[in-house]
């Protein structure tokens, strides 16, 4: 008698949570918080971050961050930023999604759209080709947009790096980072079904239970039973 073996149910594939915001918002510690929820609730998580997250994308960060590349301009940073995602995608997020893995990434295309193309005034256009090539149809299930008042992050900063140089966009005076709230305020209201915005000028705990409200919300929100009337 012959033997069919059964077929393996199809893996679902995972969920890509990405964390957006300027400078101090809270995106590291609040993306740990919330994958060490997800880890308690026996989903497989991973962290990651731009640029960066893959061994190719960290050495194009390193580039980045030192200001070695903002001599060549917004466009050339752009591009930089586009290898970089392109190096993170293909290695790191797709083969995690596709293994049903929840990824956790501390910047995405937002923050293109924002700093090379919103304040930098990189053309739309390429920033969308640019897109097109890195990601493809790869579009994040949920961003959380961490909102602080500007004093509040750069303060921040400030602490957290010590006695260090700040980082190339760190370094940016204070017109640049309300210009970065605005722009992610923006995007937030732009997109309210893929976006939500977060008060996070709060202690870390707070802010988490309102990040974990909004990603409740926004992916595991059902519709109420209706109440039943007594007789």
């Amino acid at each position: 008698m012959s033997m069919v073996a059964k077929s393996k149910s199809p893996q679902p594939r995972g969920r890509f949570i990405t964390f957006e915001g300027g400078e101090g918002s809270g995106k590291s510690t609040q993306i740990q918080l919330l994958a060490d929820r997800l880890n308690a609730a026996k989903l497989r998580t991973i962290t990651t971050r731009e640029p960066g997250g893959s061994a190719g994308a960290e050495i194009v960060r390193h580039l980045l961050l030192s200001g070695m590349a903002k001599a060549f301009g917004p466009e050339t940073e752009s591009l930089l930023f586009a290898a970089a995602r392109d190096d993170h995608v293909s290695q790191v997020i797709e083969p995690a999604l596709a293994q049903g893995t929840w990824v956790l990434c501390d910047r995405f295309t937002d923050s293109t759209r924002v700093y090379q193309g919103e304040l930098g005034k990189v053309d739309p256009k390429l920033i969308r080709a640019m897109e097109r090539v890195t990601i493809g149809d790869l579009k994040p299930d949920l961003t959380i947009i961490l909102d602080v008042p500007v004093a509040v992050g750069m303060e921040r900063a400030l602490k957290r790096r010590g006695s260090a140089a700040p980082d190339r966009f760190e370094g940016e005076g204070v017109s640049f980072h309300e210009k970065l709230r605005d722009a992610y305020r923006k995007i937030a209201e732009s997109d309210p079904q893929r976006c939500a915005l977060v008060d996070a000028n709060a202690d870390p705990k707070t802010v988490a239970e309102r990040v974990w409200t909004a990603l409740r919300d926004h992916l595991f929100a059902v519709a109420a039973p209706r109440e039943t009337s007594q007789a």
